[in-house]
């Protein structure tokens, strides 16, 4: 992109059930609007998968705000990967780059603007940044202090030097060629994980083997805000258990060794068995919850060896 050219990106969000947090999203949008507006003309495109067009009102209430418009789509299939291929395919004729985020997200202002400055800077196809989860006020104190919002670790802050090149992305904190996108149209989100989940990790990483070039942003953070129900020990077990098994099929159909990985299952199960004793022995807090967590997370990862698909928790 030739920094003498306004960009245009499309933002691109799927949404189900979620008009609250959908609203806090579009609002945080218009801020990033403001820090970009000499650089680049944004528009977006509002995906909803629910099953009564319930998020069409909150798109109602933005109209005329963005730059290039707000696009509604009706999904209605309650399958993510339908609703990410519609969301990228509208988003891709609108505008040169398509930002991916999910509706349960809130970006900070600079995070267009973080993005537009390391794909300039690395002339990237693709450009990923961190993502910090965070809790609602209230929510039980062993949620921060155990490392349960530290679940899947690959997208969280530090991990990678600013600029550095991965071979992974997210889609709820990315930004794609749109070009890229049109000339690779084979390459999509997989229908038949719509359900179960895994599909953003598949995509980005067929992508990436098909040439995708995707650098990591430091800077363009995005907050994910759990919202209270997920905010209790009975949803983070079910969390876990299902990220172990969706690990498992995301490792094994991106060419992992499927009896390597269920090896790897019960090398984590024994890790986790142990750890509440390691920690005692240290003198520290045995944090009985993240054990237990971590056990699950484990038997999830042995249990997709033996053909269990786990659907992913609501």
């Amino acid at each position: 992109m030739n920094s003498s050219t306004r960009a245009t990106i499309a933002v691109v969000i799927c949404t189900y059930d979620r008009n609250e947090a959908l609203t806090t999203l579009l609002k945080a949008l218009l801020a990033c609007v403001l820090i970009v507006k000499e650089r680049a003309a944004i528009g977006v495109v509002v995906v909803d998968d629910s099953a009564d067009e319930r998020a069409r009102a909150v798109v109602a209430r933005f109209e005329g705000q963005f730059e290039l418009g707000i696009t509604y789509c009706y999904s209605g299939q309650q399958n993510i990967s339908g609703a990410r291929n519609l969301a990228i395919e509208t988003g891709s004729e609108i505008a040169d780059w398509t930002a991916m985020i999910d509706d349960d997200c809130e970006p900070t202002p600079e995070w267009l603007a973080a993005m537009l400055d390391i794909q300039q800077r690395t002339e990237a196809d693709a450009v990923t940044g961190p993502m910090i989860r965070r809790v609602p006020a209230g929510s039980p104190t062993w949620l921060t202090e155990e490392p349960f919002l530290e679940l899947s670790r690959e997208h969280i802050r530090d991990r990678f030097e600013d600029g550095a090149q991965l071979a992974i992305a997210w889609t709820g904190n990315s930004m794609i060629s749109s070009r890229w996108l049109r000339n690779h149209s084979k390459i999509r989100f997989l229908i038949e994980l719509g359900v179960t989940s895994g599909e953003d990790p598949i995509f980005f990483r067929t992508a990436q083997t098909a040439g995708l070039r995707i650098h990591w942003s430091q800077r363009a953070i995005v907050y994910e805000n759990l919202p209270p129900s997920r905010a209790t020990l009975s949803y983070q077990l079910n969390s876990f258990f299902w990220y172990g098994n969706s690990s498992y099929v995301t490792s094994a159909r991106t060419g992992a060794h499927p009896f390597r990985m269920f090896l790897h299952g019960l090398v984590s199960l024994g890790k986790a068995l142990v750890r509440p004793i390691v920690r005692l022995f240290r003198g520290e807090h045995p944090q009985m919850r993240y054990c237990l967590a971590s056990v699950l997370l484990a038997i999830g990862m042995i249990i997709g060896f033996f053909g269990i698909r786990l659907k992913h928790p609501l």
